[in-house]
């Protein structure tokens, strides 16, 4: 039995002893030759005769066992300095970025000014003399 748990775990053993067992229980013959007083011994007991055929090797069961999907890629250890240039082009990269969003932000910007300077007056920010001047209308006219 040792021999077996070298080469299978107790999991795939307990499957294939269970499928085998199961078989012979249906009737399926017994693959390995024994005499009758071998099987009087066994008690006639399916599992213990699957069990004497898997510990003799005669069993035409396979396990198939998934495996991790190799990886092609080879993957490059770097030193300190590539890592800093890296990320110095990383920064670069994303400055620019930011400045052309802010460049396209301002073109936007300038759109809609024209815009709204086309279609009619802009109103101007009053002033508190402007305010002052005409409350004094508003209360000369009640």
């Amino acid at each position: 039995m040792k021999q077996l748990q070298e080469k299978f775990t107790r999991y795939e053993i307990a499957r294939i002893l269970g499928a085998r067992s199961l078989q012979l229980a249906m009737d399926a013959p017994v693959l390995l030759k024994m005499t009758k007083e071998e099987e009087e011994a066994l008690n006639y007991d399916v599992l213990k005769i699957a069990e004497k055929e898997l510990e003799a090797g005669v069993l035409p069961i396979t396990v198939k066992r998934p495996m991790p999907q190799k990886s092609e890629k080879q993957i490059k250890k770097l030193s300190e300095e590539e890592i800093k240039e890296k990320l110095e082009e990383k920064i670069k990269k994303e400055q620019e970025e930011a400045q052309v969003v802010e460049h396209k932000k301002e073109a936007i910007e300038e759109q809609e000014e024209k815009e709204i300077s086309e279609e009619g007056e802009i109103m101007e920010i009053s002033n508190p003399e402007d305010e002052g001047e005409t409350e004094g209308v508003e209360s000369e006219e009640m």
